[in-house]
């Protein structure tokens, strides 16, 4: 039963990303003839190039990179992406969307999407040099100068902007305001600052045993304790407060993670 719930929801989800791709693309991006990054954005520069229907293009285009998700994610993920491309396609092809607007800007704001994300995986991971991320810049890089090239240097920088406010929207979906951040701790007080973060703050903090020094003392004999934490964007000032209140002089590092799982106090701190 919630195997079969579960997709259904996918199956709606589906429908409902396929008419939010096709709006974006026949109610702002085609009229103001903007391209978008990634897969999208090829299939939309060769539809203006070879005067193809881009409906084809976009369906043709994305069969390799399929084939490439099934090899290196599995067949459900090959199956969802295959029915999802195909619904886009009909709908580009069938579907009447209005124009909503003339205006360059706007857009360029609300009408991008993208799909280079299953090319830079399989670069990435037979590359130690270039990450995913790097993979699909340089990826649009040559995609917006090509735009540059056959469709001008205006509708290129509009349509960079297009991909730029694209991505941001995605992040911010996936991540939400709250997203995760990873703190490390040194302090000659830390059990001070670890016992004002878990109880205080009602926080989980993980305890590492370790050494360190600088300039010409080299590596110290005693061990001291190394504090990890995560907590979200909006709580970082409030662990900082705690820390420097403490321990003015404090070694103090933060990172984002894309993910947490598990083993994680989801109480707020903030009220």
């Amino acid at each position: 039963m919630k195997r079969l719930t579960k997709e259904s929801i996918d199956g709606a989800l589906i429908v409902l990303a396929v008419f939010s791709a096709g709006f974006g693309l026949k109610g702002f991006l085609l009229s103001s003839h903007f391209i978008d990054g990634g897969v999208t954005g090829v299939s939309m520069l060769l539809a203006t190039v070879l005067g193809l229907p881009l409906s084809v293009l976009i369906l043709l285009i994305n069969i390799p990179f399929i084939a490439l998700g099934y090899r290196q994610i599995g067949m459900k993920f090959a199956i969802k992406s295959a029915l999802a491309i195909a619904g886009l396609s009909l709908c580009l092809a069938f579907v009447k969307f209005p124009d909503v607007t003339p205006d360059k800007l706007l857009t360029a704001v609300f009408g991008g999407l993208d799909g280079t994300e299953i090319a830079a995986l399989l670069v990435s991971k037979n590359s130690h040099l270039l990450r995913v991320g790097d993979v699909i810049l340089i990826l649009n890089i040559f995609i917006f100068l090509a735009a540059a090239f056959f469709l001008g240097v205006e509708p290129a920088l509009y349509s960079i902007l297009t991909y730029a406010a694209a991505s941001k929207t995605i992040d911010f979906l996936i991540h939400g305001i709250e997203e995760y951040t990873a703190i490390t701790i040194i302090s000659t007080k830390s059990e001070e600052i670890r016992e004002a973060i878990t109880r205080g703050l009602n926080r989980g903090v993980t305890v590492y045993k370790g050494g360190g020094g600088m300039g010409s003392k080299g590596i110290t004999e005693f061990e001291q304790s190394i504090l990890y934490c995560v907590v979200t964007r909006l709580e970082i000032g409030k662990v900082k407060d705690v820390i420097k209140e403490i321990d003015p002089t404090a070694f103090v590092t933060t990172h984002a993670l894309s993910d947490v799982e598990g083993g994680f106090i989801k109480k707020p701190l903030l009220h």
